[in-house]
């Protein structure tokens, strides 16, 4: 079920994509790298392995295409993320997340001998494609997955929801305690509902001045 949402994610972002195809396949192009534009038979493909597991099959893929000698028929390996700010405890973490988990793109000449290596890559599960060929992705898939890394702003991920409790931390009402009436993740902004003189009263604060009580 999860290989078929994350296949249906690439079909959107390629959608969204082809709307604007002559001008997305530009930005894309300027995105790739300069191997990668070269009037030859590369093309970028699409690998399963594990959730979580996207860093080692990049870096065992990495050392076969070195041991064997094919950085003429590979080129690159991918591994399509985004930035997330974790709030946590009152403190920022920048984190690098996953835009598709499971899945490894691989830009490469598809032949016999360059499909062994990367097929028989420890940690590679499978591959996007029809029976038993890999389907390439098209120049506007690319484009729109390599846009959406470059142009999206951080993401935020904070440890509390709605109706929890929170202590504020920073600011005129440092360490008065209220609830989460509302959480405005565009904003980065979070509304608590303070006790103040008996009555409940609503507070905008920045994430970075709460923590979980």
């Amino acid at each position: 079920m999860a290989d078929m949402e994350n296949e249906q994610r690439i079909e959107d972002a390629a959608a969204e994509a082809a709307e604007t195809a002559d001008e997305t396949v530009q930005a894309g192009s300027d995105a790739l790298p300069a191997e990668a534009q070269a009037s030859d038979n590369r093309q970028w493909f699409v690998i399963h392995c594990y959730s979580g597991y996207e860093n080692k099959v990049r870096k065992n893929l990495e050392q076969r295409i070195e041991t064997m000698a094919m950085k003429d028929k590979i080129f690159d390996v991918v591994i399509p993320t985004q930035e997330e700010i974790e709030v946590r405890d009152g403190k920022r973490r920048t984190v690098e997340r996953h835009v598709f988990p499971g899945y490894v793109l691989v830009n490469m000449i598809l032949e016999e001998e360059s499909w062994f290596v990367v097929r028989n890559t420890p940690g590679v599960t499978g591959f996007v494609g029809m029976g038993d060929e890999p389907t390439p992705l098209r120049p506007e898939e690319v484009a729109a997955i390599l846009r959406r890394m470059e142009d999206e702003a951080p993401t935020y991920k904070v440890s509390y929801k709605t109706g929890d409790r929170v202590r504020i931390i920073d600011g005129p009402f440092n360490d008065f305690r209220g609830t989460v009436d509302e959480i405005n993740m565009e904003r980065s902004k979070i509304r608590v509902m303070v006790n103040f003189f008996g009555r409940e009263t609503p507070v905008e604060l920045d994430f970075l001045q709460v923590e979980k009580a």
